[in-house]
């Protein structure tokens, strides 16, 4: 019965917090067990009292600030005036830039939206068809939970209660091997969708020293994450908080485009977002901690150890599934309800590093960002670069699959995830 209360919650179009707490209240009523309800409290306020939790809102504030302050574009053309040489260079600005974007922001959307309102339009007037555009930024949004810092590897560290540092290292090779991957294919493809009479983009008359020293000063952003992470100086926490110091003085008092009066608005919209993402997670656990008390869980390791008794196997068959579920169910909240479910049976029960079943976890739900009828990713792109959501599915498959080989990498090269 909390099943059907679940899907048919969701198939109204409910927000997955609310419908999450609707099927736990479900089971209270339906089973009976009121004094369940006496518990819920101190499981809420348990699952957000966790200091690495604060990560989260200090990696939204610090992308809010980066996209205020310019300091995007300024990466974009310190990339662009070295490449003017490079055939296609618009292309591989595109795929660099958002690499380095992934190193800063950790959120694929605002990722995608910050790419697709600033890089689209520009390859459109350099001769570029919009729809490749708009599917090679889209799909370039992908970088964005795998190169550290991401919020994903962030939850599920916290919900795993593995090491964020270590997650974040775990993201490096796969997430090279994505981008590898990425640059072959828009390549491949450049040729027959560019128009090379109609371009007309240009860059600005600068010196080539005057735009690349702010993208590189720009650069020290990332590097004050992964470096005082690498370096043990900082927690993923501190290097958030580092890297908002680094951000706010480049944006506010050297290129001066941070004003004080935008301060509010970006506090704003870090409120509204963290809190979503939160909430999120509170109501998950809640949900999670109510399928353990009706042993869901353990029927769950049940059947799937009846199928096979290989690992491998096993991380395929999750991959499928996960692959379905991401289809229909926003990642980050898939994440923070399945690991608790699926994280014992894989360490218990095959052995499993919890570090390589998270990468292929939240790899797998990742592409949800790209797949219908839910494809977040999909629907931001499309509706800023006004290409119609049909036509952009289709030209995001090569990367989708190109997705699907690296969690295969992934699953049968281990040693990808701990590479140092």
């Amino acid at each position: 019965m909390t099943g059907g209360v679940f899907l048919g919650l969701m198939l109204i179009g409910m927000p997955i917090a609310f419908v999450l707490i609707g099927a736990t209240l479900a089971f209270v009523a339906f089973s009976g067990n009121v004094a369940i309800l006496s518990a819920i409290p101190q499981i809420a306020f348990g699952s957000v009292e966790n200091f690495d939790l604060l990560a989260i809102p200090l990696f939204v504030l610090l992308g809010e600030i980066m996209n205020e302050s310019g300091l995007t574009r300024r990466i974009i053309l310190a990339v662009r005036v070295w490449l003017t040489r490079v055939p296609h260079n618009l292309v591989i600005v595109n795929l660099i830039s958002n690499l380095a974007l992934a190193a800063i922001m950790g959120s694929a959307t605002a990722q995608m939206a910050v790419m697709s309102r600033v890089v689209v339009p520009e390859m459109e007037r350099d001769g570029y068809k919009r729809g490749y555009a708009a599917g090679l930024t889209a799909s370039a949004g992908l970088l964005g939970p795998i190169i550290p810092p991401s919020m994903v590897f962030i939850i599920y560290g916290v919900i795993a209660q593995v090491s964020i540092a270590e997650m974040f290292t775990a993201g490096i090779m796969p997430g090279l091997m994505l981008f590898v991957f990425m640059v072959s294919i828009a390549m491949w493809q450049a040729g027959r969708n560019h128009n090379p009479l109609a371009a007309g983009a240009g860059l600005p008359d600068i010196p080539r020293w005057k735009a690349t020293l702010p993208g590189l000063a720009t650069l020290l952003i990332p590097l004050t994450i992964v470096g005082g992470i690498s370096a043990g100086i900082f927690t993923p926490t501190e290097s958030a908080a580092a890297a908002i110091v680094v951000a706010l003085i480049f944006g506010g008092l050297i290129f001066r485009e941070l004003s004080l009066r935008s301060i509010p608005a970006i506090i704003d919209r870090t409120v509204i977002n963290s809190a979503i993402v939160l909430f999120l997670i509170m109501a998950a656990k809640i949900f999670g901690w109510v399928l353990t008390y009706n042993q869901i869980p353990q029927a769950v390791a049940a059947f799937i150890t009846s199928l096979s008794d290989d690992p491998i196997i096993f991380m395929l068959l999750i991959m499928v599934a996960l692959t379905a579920v991401g289809m229909f169910l926003d990642g980050i909240a898939a994440l923070i309800i399945l690991t608790p479910i699926l994280l014992p049976v894989a360490t218990m029960q095959y052995g499993i590093d919890p570090i390589q079943f998270g990468v292929m976890m939240s790899l797998t739900l990742v592409l949800g960002l790209l797949t219908p009828p839910v494809g977040t990713g999909l629907y931001i792109a499309a509706a800023l670069s006004k290409v119609p959501i049909l036509t952009l599915s289709r030209l995001v498959v090569p990367y989708v699959l190109a997705t699907v080989l690296v969690i295969l990498s992934v699953i049968f090269i281990p040693w990808m995830v701990h590479p140092f």
